[in-house]
């Protein structure tokens, strides 16, 4: 829950323990803005916030589902010019993300990484109940693919954000979420399974 300021104080205090952290990002947006309204700090900057404090080891970021609108004829350049892996929607179509994973595993190798993910990287027509759905996202299976993909990496940390149950009357938003946040919770390392 929360949106995804919430996510910088926490990147604070893990990078505090484990140095520059790995992210596996799945979103809709980078969330890299510098200013929205005049402030800093907001659910659309907290990866630039963390890249100016040095909590994110920038070779080892991976941004998958990015897609929607923007007012920049290039909106990923500057998480490109930071070293980020920007995977857009459109290459996540009509396929398994299993091979993806492989290389993001390989990418992420055995120092610690953060998962960060935010419900609109979802289609709204599975997760409805966000406050900025944007058409033609991933698909539960997808999101399962990438969470199960992450098994045995270094994870020291996870969330799960922007969940707005009262934009979705069928539930359906909350339950994928509370779903996928047992999944995370299934790959941190040391954690029994059956």
């Amino acid at each position: 829950g929360g949106d995804h300021t919430i996510t910088y104080p926490i990147l604070q205090a893990v990078a505090e323990k484990h140095s520059p952290v790995g992210l596996v990002h799945v979103d809709a947006h980078t969330d890299t803005g510098d200013r929205a309204l005049g402030e800093k700090i907001y659910h659309g900057t907290p990866f630039r916030r963390c890249v100016e404090e040095g909590l994110l080891d920038c070779s080892r970021v991976v941004q998958i589902g990015i897609r929607g609108s923007s007012y920049d004829p290039d909106p990923y350049k500057y998480c490109r010019d930071q070293g980020f892996r920007v995977v857009p929607a459109e290459e996540c179509w009509r396929k398994s993300l299993v091979p993806l994973m492989g290389e993001v595993r390989k990418q992420m190798g055995d120092k610690p990484v953060y998962i960060s993910f935010d419900i609109d990287g979802l289609d709204p027509a599975y997760a409805p109940g966000t406050g900025t759905p944007e058409i033609a996202g991933l698909t539960p299976a997808q999101a399962l693919e990438i969470i199960r993909g992450c098994k045995g990496l270094n994870i020291v940390g996870c969330d799960l954000v922007e969940v707005a149950p009262m934009y979705d009357v069928s539930g359906n938003t909350a339950l994928l979420g509370a779903n996928l946040l047992f999944e995370m919770l299934c790959v941190v390392p040391r954690v029994k399974t059956m």
